[in-house]
């Protein structure tokens, strides 16, 4: 029994259709073959991209009817994130403990910032034993220029510190903002003095205001006088230099 017309006319147009897929077959070949050719470039800044489909642009929402996206207008059809007002907080995990909680902390912030920085540059004994004679005077600009200290940034104004690990054997004049009990003693059966210098106050708006009133109180301006003496500190700054390189 023969088929009607026009199925045999479909089968036809689908075996047609089978035979141009198979005639097109090794121009798809020839494609993917550009293809990994392309992928065999050298990663260069110029040619770095996302892989194709992987990202997509966040849907834009809609607010009413008048946004033409239907009446959720794409924010679904229930739940949080679908209520007016504010969503999800950032970092919240569901009640679970969020990652942020789950690191753990950086030294210093449990007890603020300020307690895990070090307050001075250190200095043992035995790093004065090898880089001084007798008689000298150590203090944080001759450690600097032995090449003990090598600092810079936030260290290069730290006042320095004499830590006792190691011997010392030589009379010294040892000048530091603080010494350990152990550097104290040895220094002291040694023969060589140990003296404390000023460190610089730390900056509190009580004791600032406090100055500034008692300027007021003179009849001086602080901001003029604050001026004066940095250029002062360049003026001598600029003297040294020059004295240096003459």
């Amino acid at each position: 029994m023969q088929a009607p017309l026009a199925q045999r006319s479909l089968l036809g147009s689908a075996v047609g259709r089978i035979g141009a897929a198979r005639a097109v077959q090794p121009l798809r070949a020839v494609r993917l073959d550009v293809a990994a050719a392309a992928d065999t470039e050298r990663l260069r800044l110029h040619n770095l991209s996302p892989q194709k489909g992987s990202r997509r642009d966040e849907k834009r929402k809609g607010r009413g009817y008048g946004g033409h996206q239907g009446g959720t207008c794409g924010f679904g059809n229930r739940g949080q994130k679908a209520r007016s007002g504010p969503s999800v907080r950032p970092g919240f995990e569901g009640g679970q403990t969020p990652l942020y909680r789950r690191l753990p902390k950086l030294r210093g912030i449990a007890g603020g910032m300020a307690a895990g920085l070090p307050k001075y540059v250190v200095v043992n004994l035995s790093d004065l034993e090898k880089s001084f004679e007798a008689g000298e005077t150590v203090n944080l600009e001759a450690v600097k220029a032995k090449g003990l200290l090598n600092i810079s940034g936030r260290d290069s104004q730290l006042p320095l510190k004499v830590l006792g690990a190691g011997e010392l054997s030589k009379a010294l004049t040892i000048e530091a903002a603080k010494f350990s009990s152990t550097a104290s003693e040895k220094i002291t059966s040694a023969g060589a003095t140990a003296s404390m210098v000023a460190q610089r106050k730390k900056w509190t708006r009580k004791a600032h205001e406090k100055t500034v009133r008692e300027m007021v109180a003179k009849g001086l301006d602080y901001k003029k006088e604050i001026a004066k003496q940095k250029a002062a500190r360049a003026a001598a700054k600029a003297k040294a230099a020059a004295a240096g390189t003459v």
